[in-house]
């Protein structure tokens, strides 16, 4: 019952996400997804991802099934386009057979399943879906912040940044110095992200199918709350990043954004300043902006996701835990790097995943009062960080060794709280079986 009622609340959101989207003349997420089974997918990696994901509750077998019978239905459409004069000119060649396999598995869930077999398959499709309908919706959230958002916090943020010591512009330069290589590598780990957090789900989930059910807590679900909660947060406090606010949006590397080299021409920056020069301290203000620039800064959901990937492969081997440290660090270099989030953004998105996370694991443990107290803390924090960036900038950045200190402070407040409440979880014990009475004479 929990899951069904879920699955409606999430179709109603996605129903008026569709009807939202055409309103303003654009496809929705629903359409998007439907379009896929028969046109080139726009990610076809992602609809292969989401398919592991479905085949974490099959069987060896029946895993090298679905991925036989998901290349066959790739090459019949290849073939059928190549026979029809179709050339592939947007999104990938590839990707459409899995989609029809997690469709399958849903489908043959309801026919041929029955009690917890069928319950089992149907998570392993929904999970599969979330992922792809997760994407979907995304792209049409960042769509609806700049439709509805036509003015911009950006000064508000760079001003408050200044207590931060102004990152992005520090490794904007860096990540230039280093040239082609240095942003190759950095360009890699950030577009690949999605691909790192399949490969930790997988190790989590790789017991799925021997044990006959998922284990209580993974990465998966801690990514789909970050996606659903944080574009959320970007209409309350639409950013949209210092190369796009301060620059021209194709700074320094000629294929530092393929969609800024297209869509972005640079007339609506402040100024021209980002990475050489810091923005002046003024009182900022809010800023008018275009109508397609997604307002996607604040906070950083890839520093969310990078962070909940560090923290679901702590469990893991060495490799994997090396893997989960690298990544998070890569993708804040990156973030800052690329001119794509201030610091300020970093810190919000620092806390916003612990709390999602100490969210979820309460709920796991039926609400326990001590999760509840860490959520409600990083709650007020977050909340915090966003006023004091919005009604506190000026004040920030005049006093940089008071206030940054603060902010760091903060952050660093909630990791140590989470730290040590899911500590204290793990080495809670169960109560020791008492040792049977023994009868006494007569």
């Amino acid at each position: 019952m929990l899951w069904a009622a879920a699955g409606l609340v999430l179709l109603g959101f996605l129903v008026v996400l569709e009807i939202s989207a055409r309103h303003y003349g654009v496809q929705g997420p629903l359409t998007c997804q439907l379009r896929e089974l028969i046109f080139p997918p726009k990610s076809g990696g992602m609809l292969y991802a989401a398919l592991a994901l479905t085949m974490v509750v099959l069987t060896w077998r029946q895993r090298l099934f679905a991925l036989a019978a998901a290349i066959g239905i790739d090459v019949a459409f290849a073939l059928v386009r190549w026979a029809a004069g179709i050339e592939v000119t947007e999104g990938h060649p590839f990707g459409n057979g899995a989609l029809w396999v997690i469709l399958g598995c849903a489908v043959l869930a309801l026919t041929r399943r029955t009690g917890a077999e069928r319950a089992l398959l149907l998570k392993g499709a929904g999970f599969g879906l979330l992922l792809v309908a997760g994407r979907k919706t995304g792209d049409t959230w960042l769509l609806l912040t700049a439709k509805t958002r036509p003015t911009v916090l950006d000064q508000y943020v760079a001003t408050a940044d200044r207590a931060l010591g102004d990152p992005s512009w520090l490794v904007g330069r860096a990540v230039e110095a280093s040239g082609k290589v240095g942003f190759n590598f950095l360009d890699f780990v950030y577009g690949n992200l999605a691909v790192a957090a399949v490969l930790v789900a997988l190790y989590q989930l790789r017991n799925v199918a021997a044990d006959r059910r998922f284990p209580r807590h993974h990465l998966v679900r801690t990514f789909l709350v970050i996606g659903l909660l944080g574009p959320g947060i970007y209409m309350i406090f639409p950013v949209v990043g210092p190369i796009f606010a301060y620059g021209t949006g194709t700074e320094h590397w000629s294929g530092v954004a393929i969609w800024a080299e297209t869509h972005y021409t640079g007339q609506w920056a402040a100024a021209d300043l980002w990475p050489h020069t810091v923005p002046p301290v003024t009182a900022p203000h809010s800023m008018p902006f275009d109508g397609i620039t997604p307002r996607n800064c604040m906070p950083s959901l890839h520093t969310a996701w990078a962070v909940a990937i560090f923290i679901h492969s702590r469990k893991g081997p060495r490799p994997l835990r090396w893997a989960g440290a690298f990544w998070l660090l890569a993708t804040l270099a990156a973030t800052l790097g690329f001119g794509y989030h201030y610091g300020a953004d970093l810190l919000a998105g620092v806390v916003f995943t612990l709390t999602i996370e100490a969210a979820l694991r309460t709920y796991d443990r039926a609400w326990d009062r001590s999760g509840l107290r860490l959520v409600a803390y990083g709650t007020t924090v977050f909340t915090a960080l966003l006023l004091s960036y919005r009604w506190m900038p000026l004040e920030m950045a005049r006093h940089p060794w008071v206030y940054g200190p603060l902010l760091v402070l903060a952050m660093v407040s909630v990791i140590y709280a989470y730290i040590r409440t899911t500590a204290r979880w793990e080495t809670t014990t169960a109560p020791a079986p008492q040792p049977e009475r023994q009868p006494q004479p007569v």
